[in-house]
């Protein structure tokens, strides 16, 4: 295979690369404010074109199909809002006989209690050609139920409660989300077309994928935070990287076996949507429960190195998991046309 044609397939994960190096290099122009201005082009442009983009892609068949599927909505919710906390709660008591800052420990307490986002985990999961409706209606709830419930967790875990924005939160999910997944659907009166087009609907996600990555991580250069001690923010990143990839590994551990009734679609939409983090709603209610706090910083760290951890993470996990889908897709129906 000639180099170029190398680039060609890896363009995504080389992107990813060039993402974050142009991050580092100049951070300002992707944090809010910057010439970027994400929390438009990012918070609303970007997010409403993924949905936008899954409206078209997403036959309506499918999308009430997946609505249907109780199931996987209840193993997704239940193990991103009440297993996951859980294990953080225990792993947070493990980790304060160490000497690690208290805050941070607060901040990782409250990663815990965050509902899964309503971008990254759609687009990684439609990047390995997962059950995208599934994707869709859990990220889309998740985030609904998260404005409820993820303040319950911190008053639960930390003893602080917050007066949460409903209505604004809430109308900027149905804009960015509910709005744009409508017109897509709407818009495949356009069936025929589509279907002789062949519109690259997968290239448009990971391109948007992209710019979130950018973006993040110019927030995360742009706040270097001298209060935390190299071996502290080391220690942060491997905790983050451990939690991720071991929950990764058990929801596909769960959801994999042939007793579990889940297929190797659903199994990919659930280790995303089930792992990932908002944010999003994140940051914030962080600066609703701790406005005034001179530790807000400390305490939102490690939700900054979470964020882009799942992505990037994710991100270069893609390859690997689409191969386990399609090898196990193959399998399975060479395995149904055997005769009994």
């Amino acid at each position: 295979m000639g180099l170029l044609a190398r680039i060609r397939k890896e363009w995504f994960i080389i992107g990813i690369v060039v993402a974050i190096a142009c991050a580092r290099l100049e951070p300002s122009v992707g944090v809010k404010g910057g010439p970027l201005h994400p929390e438009i082009t990012v918070s609303y442009i970007a997010v409403s074109a993924i949905f936008l983009n899954s409206g078209l892609s997403l036959k309506t068949e499918e999308l009430a199909s997946a609505l249907l599927h109780v199931r996987l909505h209840l193993f997704v919710q239940c193990f991103t809002l009440i297993f996951f906390p859980l294990c953080i709660w225990v792993l947070v008591h493990v980790l304060e006989l160490t000497s690690m800052n208290q805050w941070l420990l607060r901040g990782l307490q409250t990663v815990g209690c965050m509902p899964p986002p309503v971008s990254s985990a759609v687009i990684l999961t439609k990047a390995v050609g997962g059950n995208e409706a599934a994707a869709i209606f859990n990220s889309a709830f998740g985030s609904f139920l998260g404005i409820v419930v993820t303040p319950a967790l911190l008053l639960l875990f930390l003893g602080s409660s917050s007066a949460v924005p409903f209505s604004s939160i809430f109308s900027q999910l149905f804009m960015t989300v509910v709005v744009p997944l409508l017109i897509g659907q709407v818009l495949r009166w356009l069936k025929e077309w589509l279907e002789r087009a062949r519109p690259p609907f997968g290239a448009v996600s990971s391109a948007v994928l992209l710019l979130i990555i950018y973006s993040t991580f110019c927030e995360s250069f742009s706040r270097p935070n001298t209060q935390i001690d190299h071996i502290s923010l080391l220690l942060l990143c491997f905790i983050v990287f451990s939690v991720q990839l071991s929950f990764m590994l058990l929801t596909f551990v769960i959801t994999s076996r042939p007793a579990s009734g889940f297929t190797p679609a659903d199994t990919v939409a659930v280790i995303f949507c089930a792992t990932h983090k908002s944010l999003t709603l994140g940051i914030p209610m962080l600066k609703i429960v701790f406005a005034g706090d001179e530790n807000l910083s400390l305490v939102s760290v490690p939700l900054l190195v979470y964020h882009p951890a799942q992505i990037l993470l994710g991100s270069v996990l893609v390859p690997t998991i689409r191969a386990w889908m399609n090898s196990r897709q193959k399998a399975l129906k060479l395995t149904s046309l055997q005769p009994i």
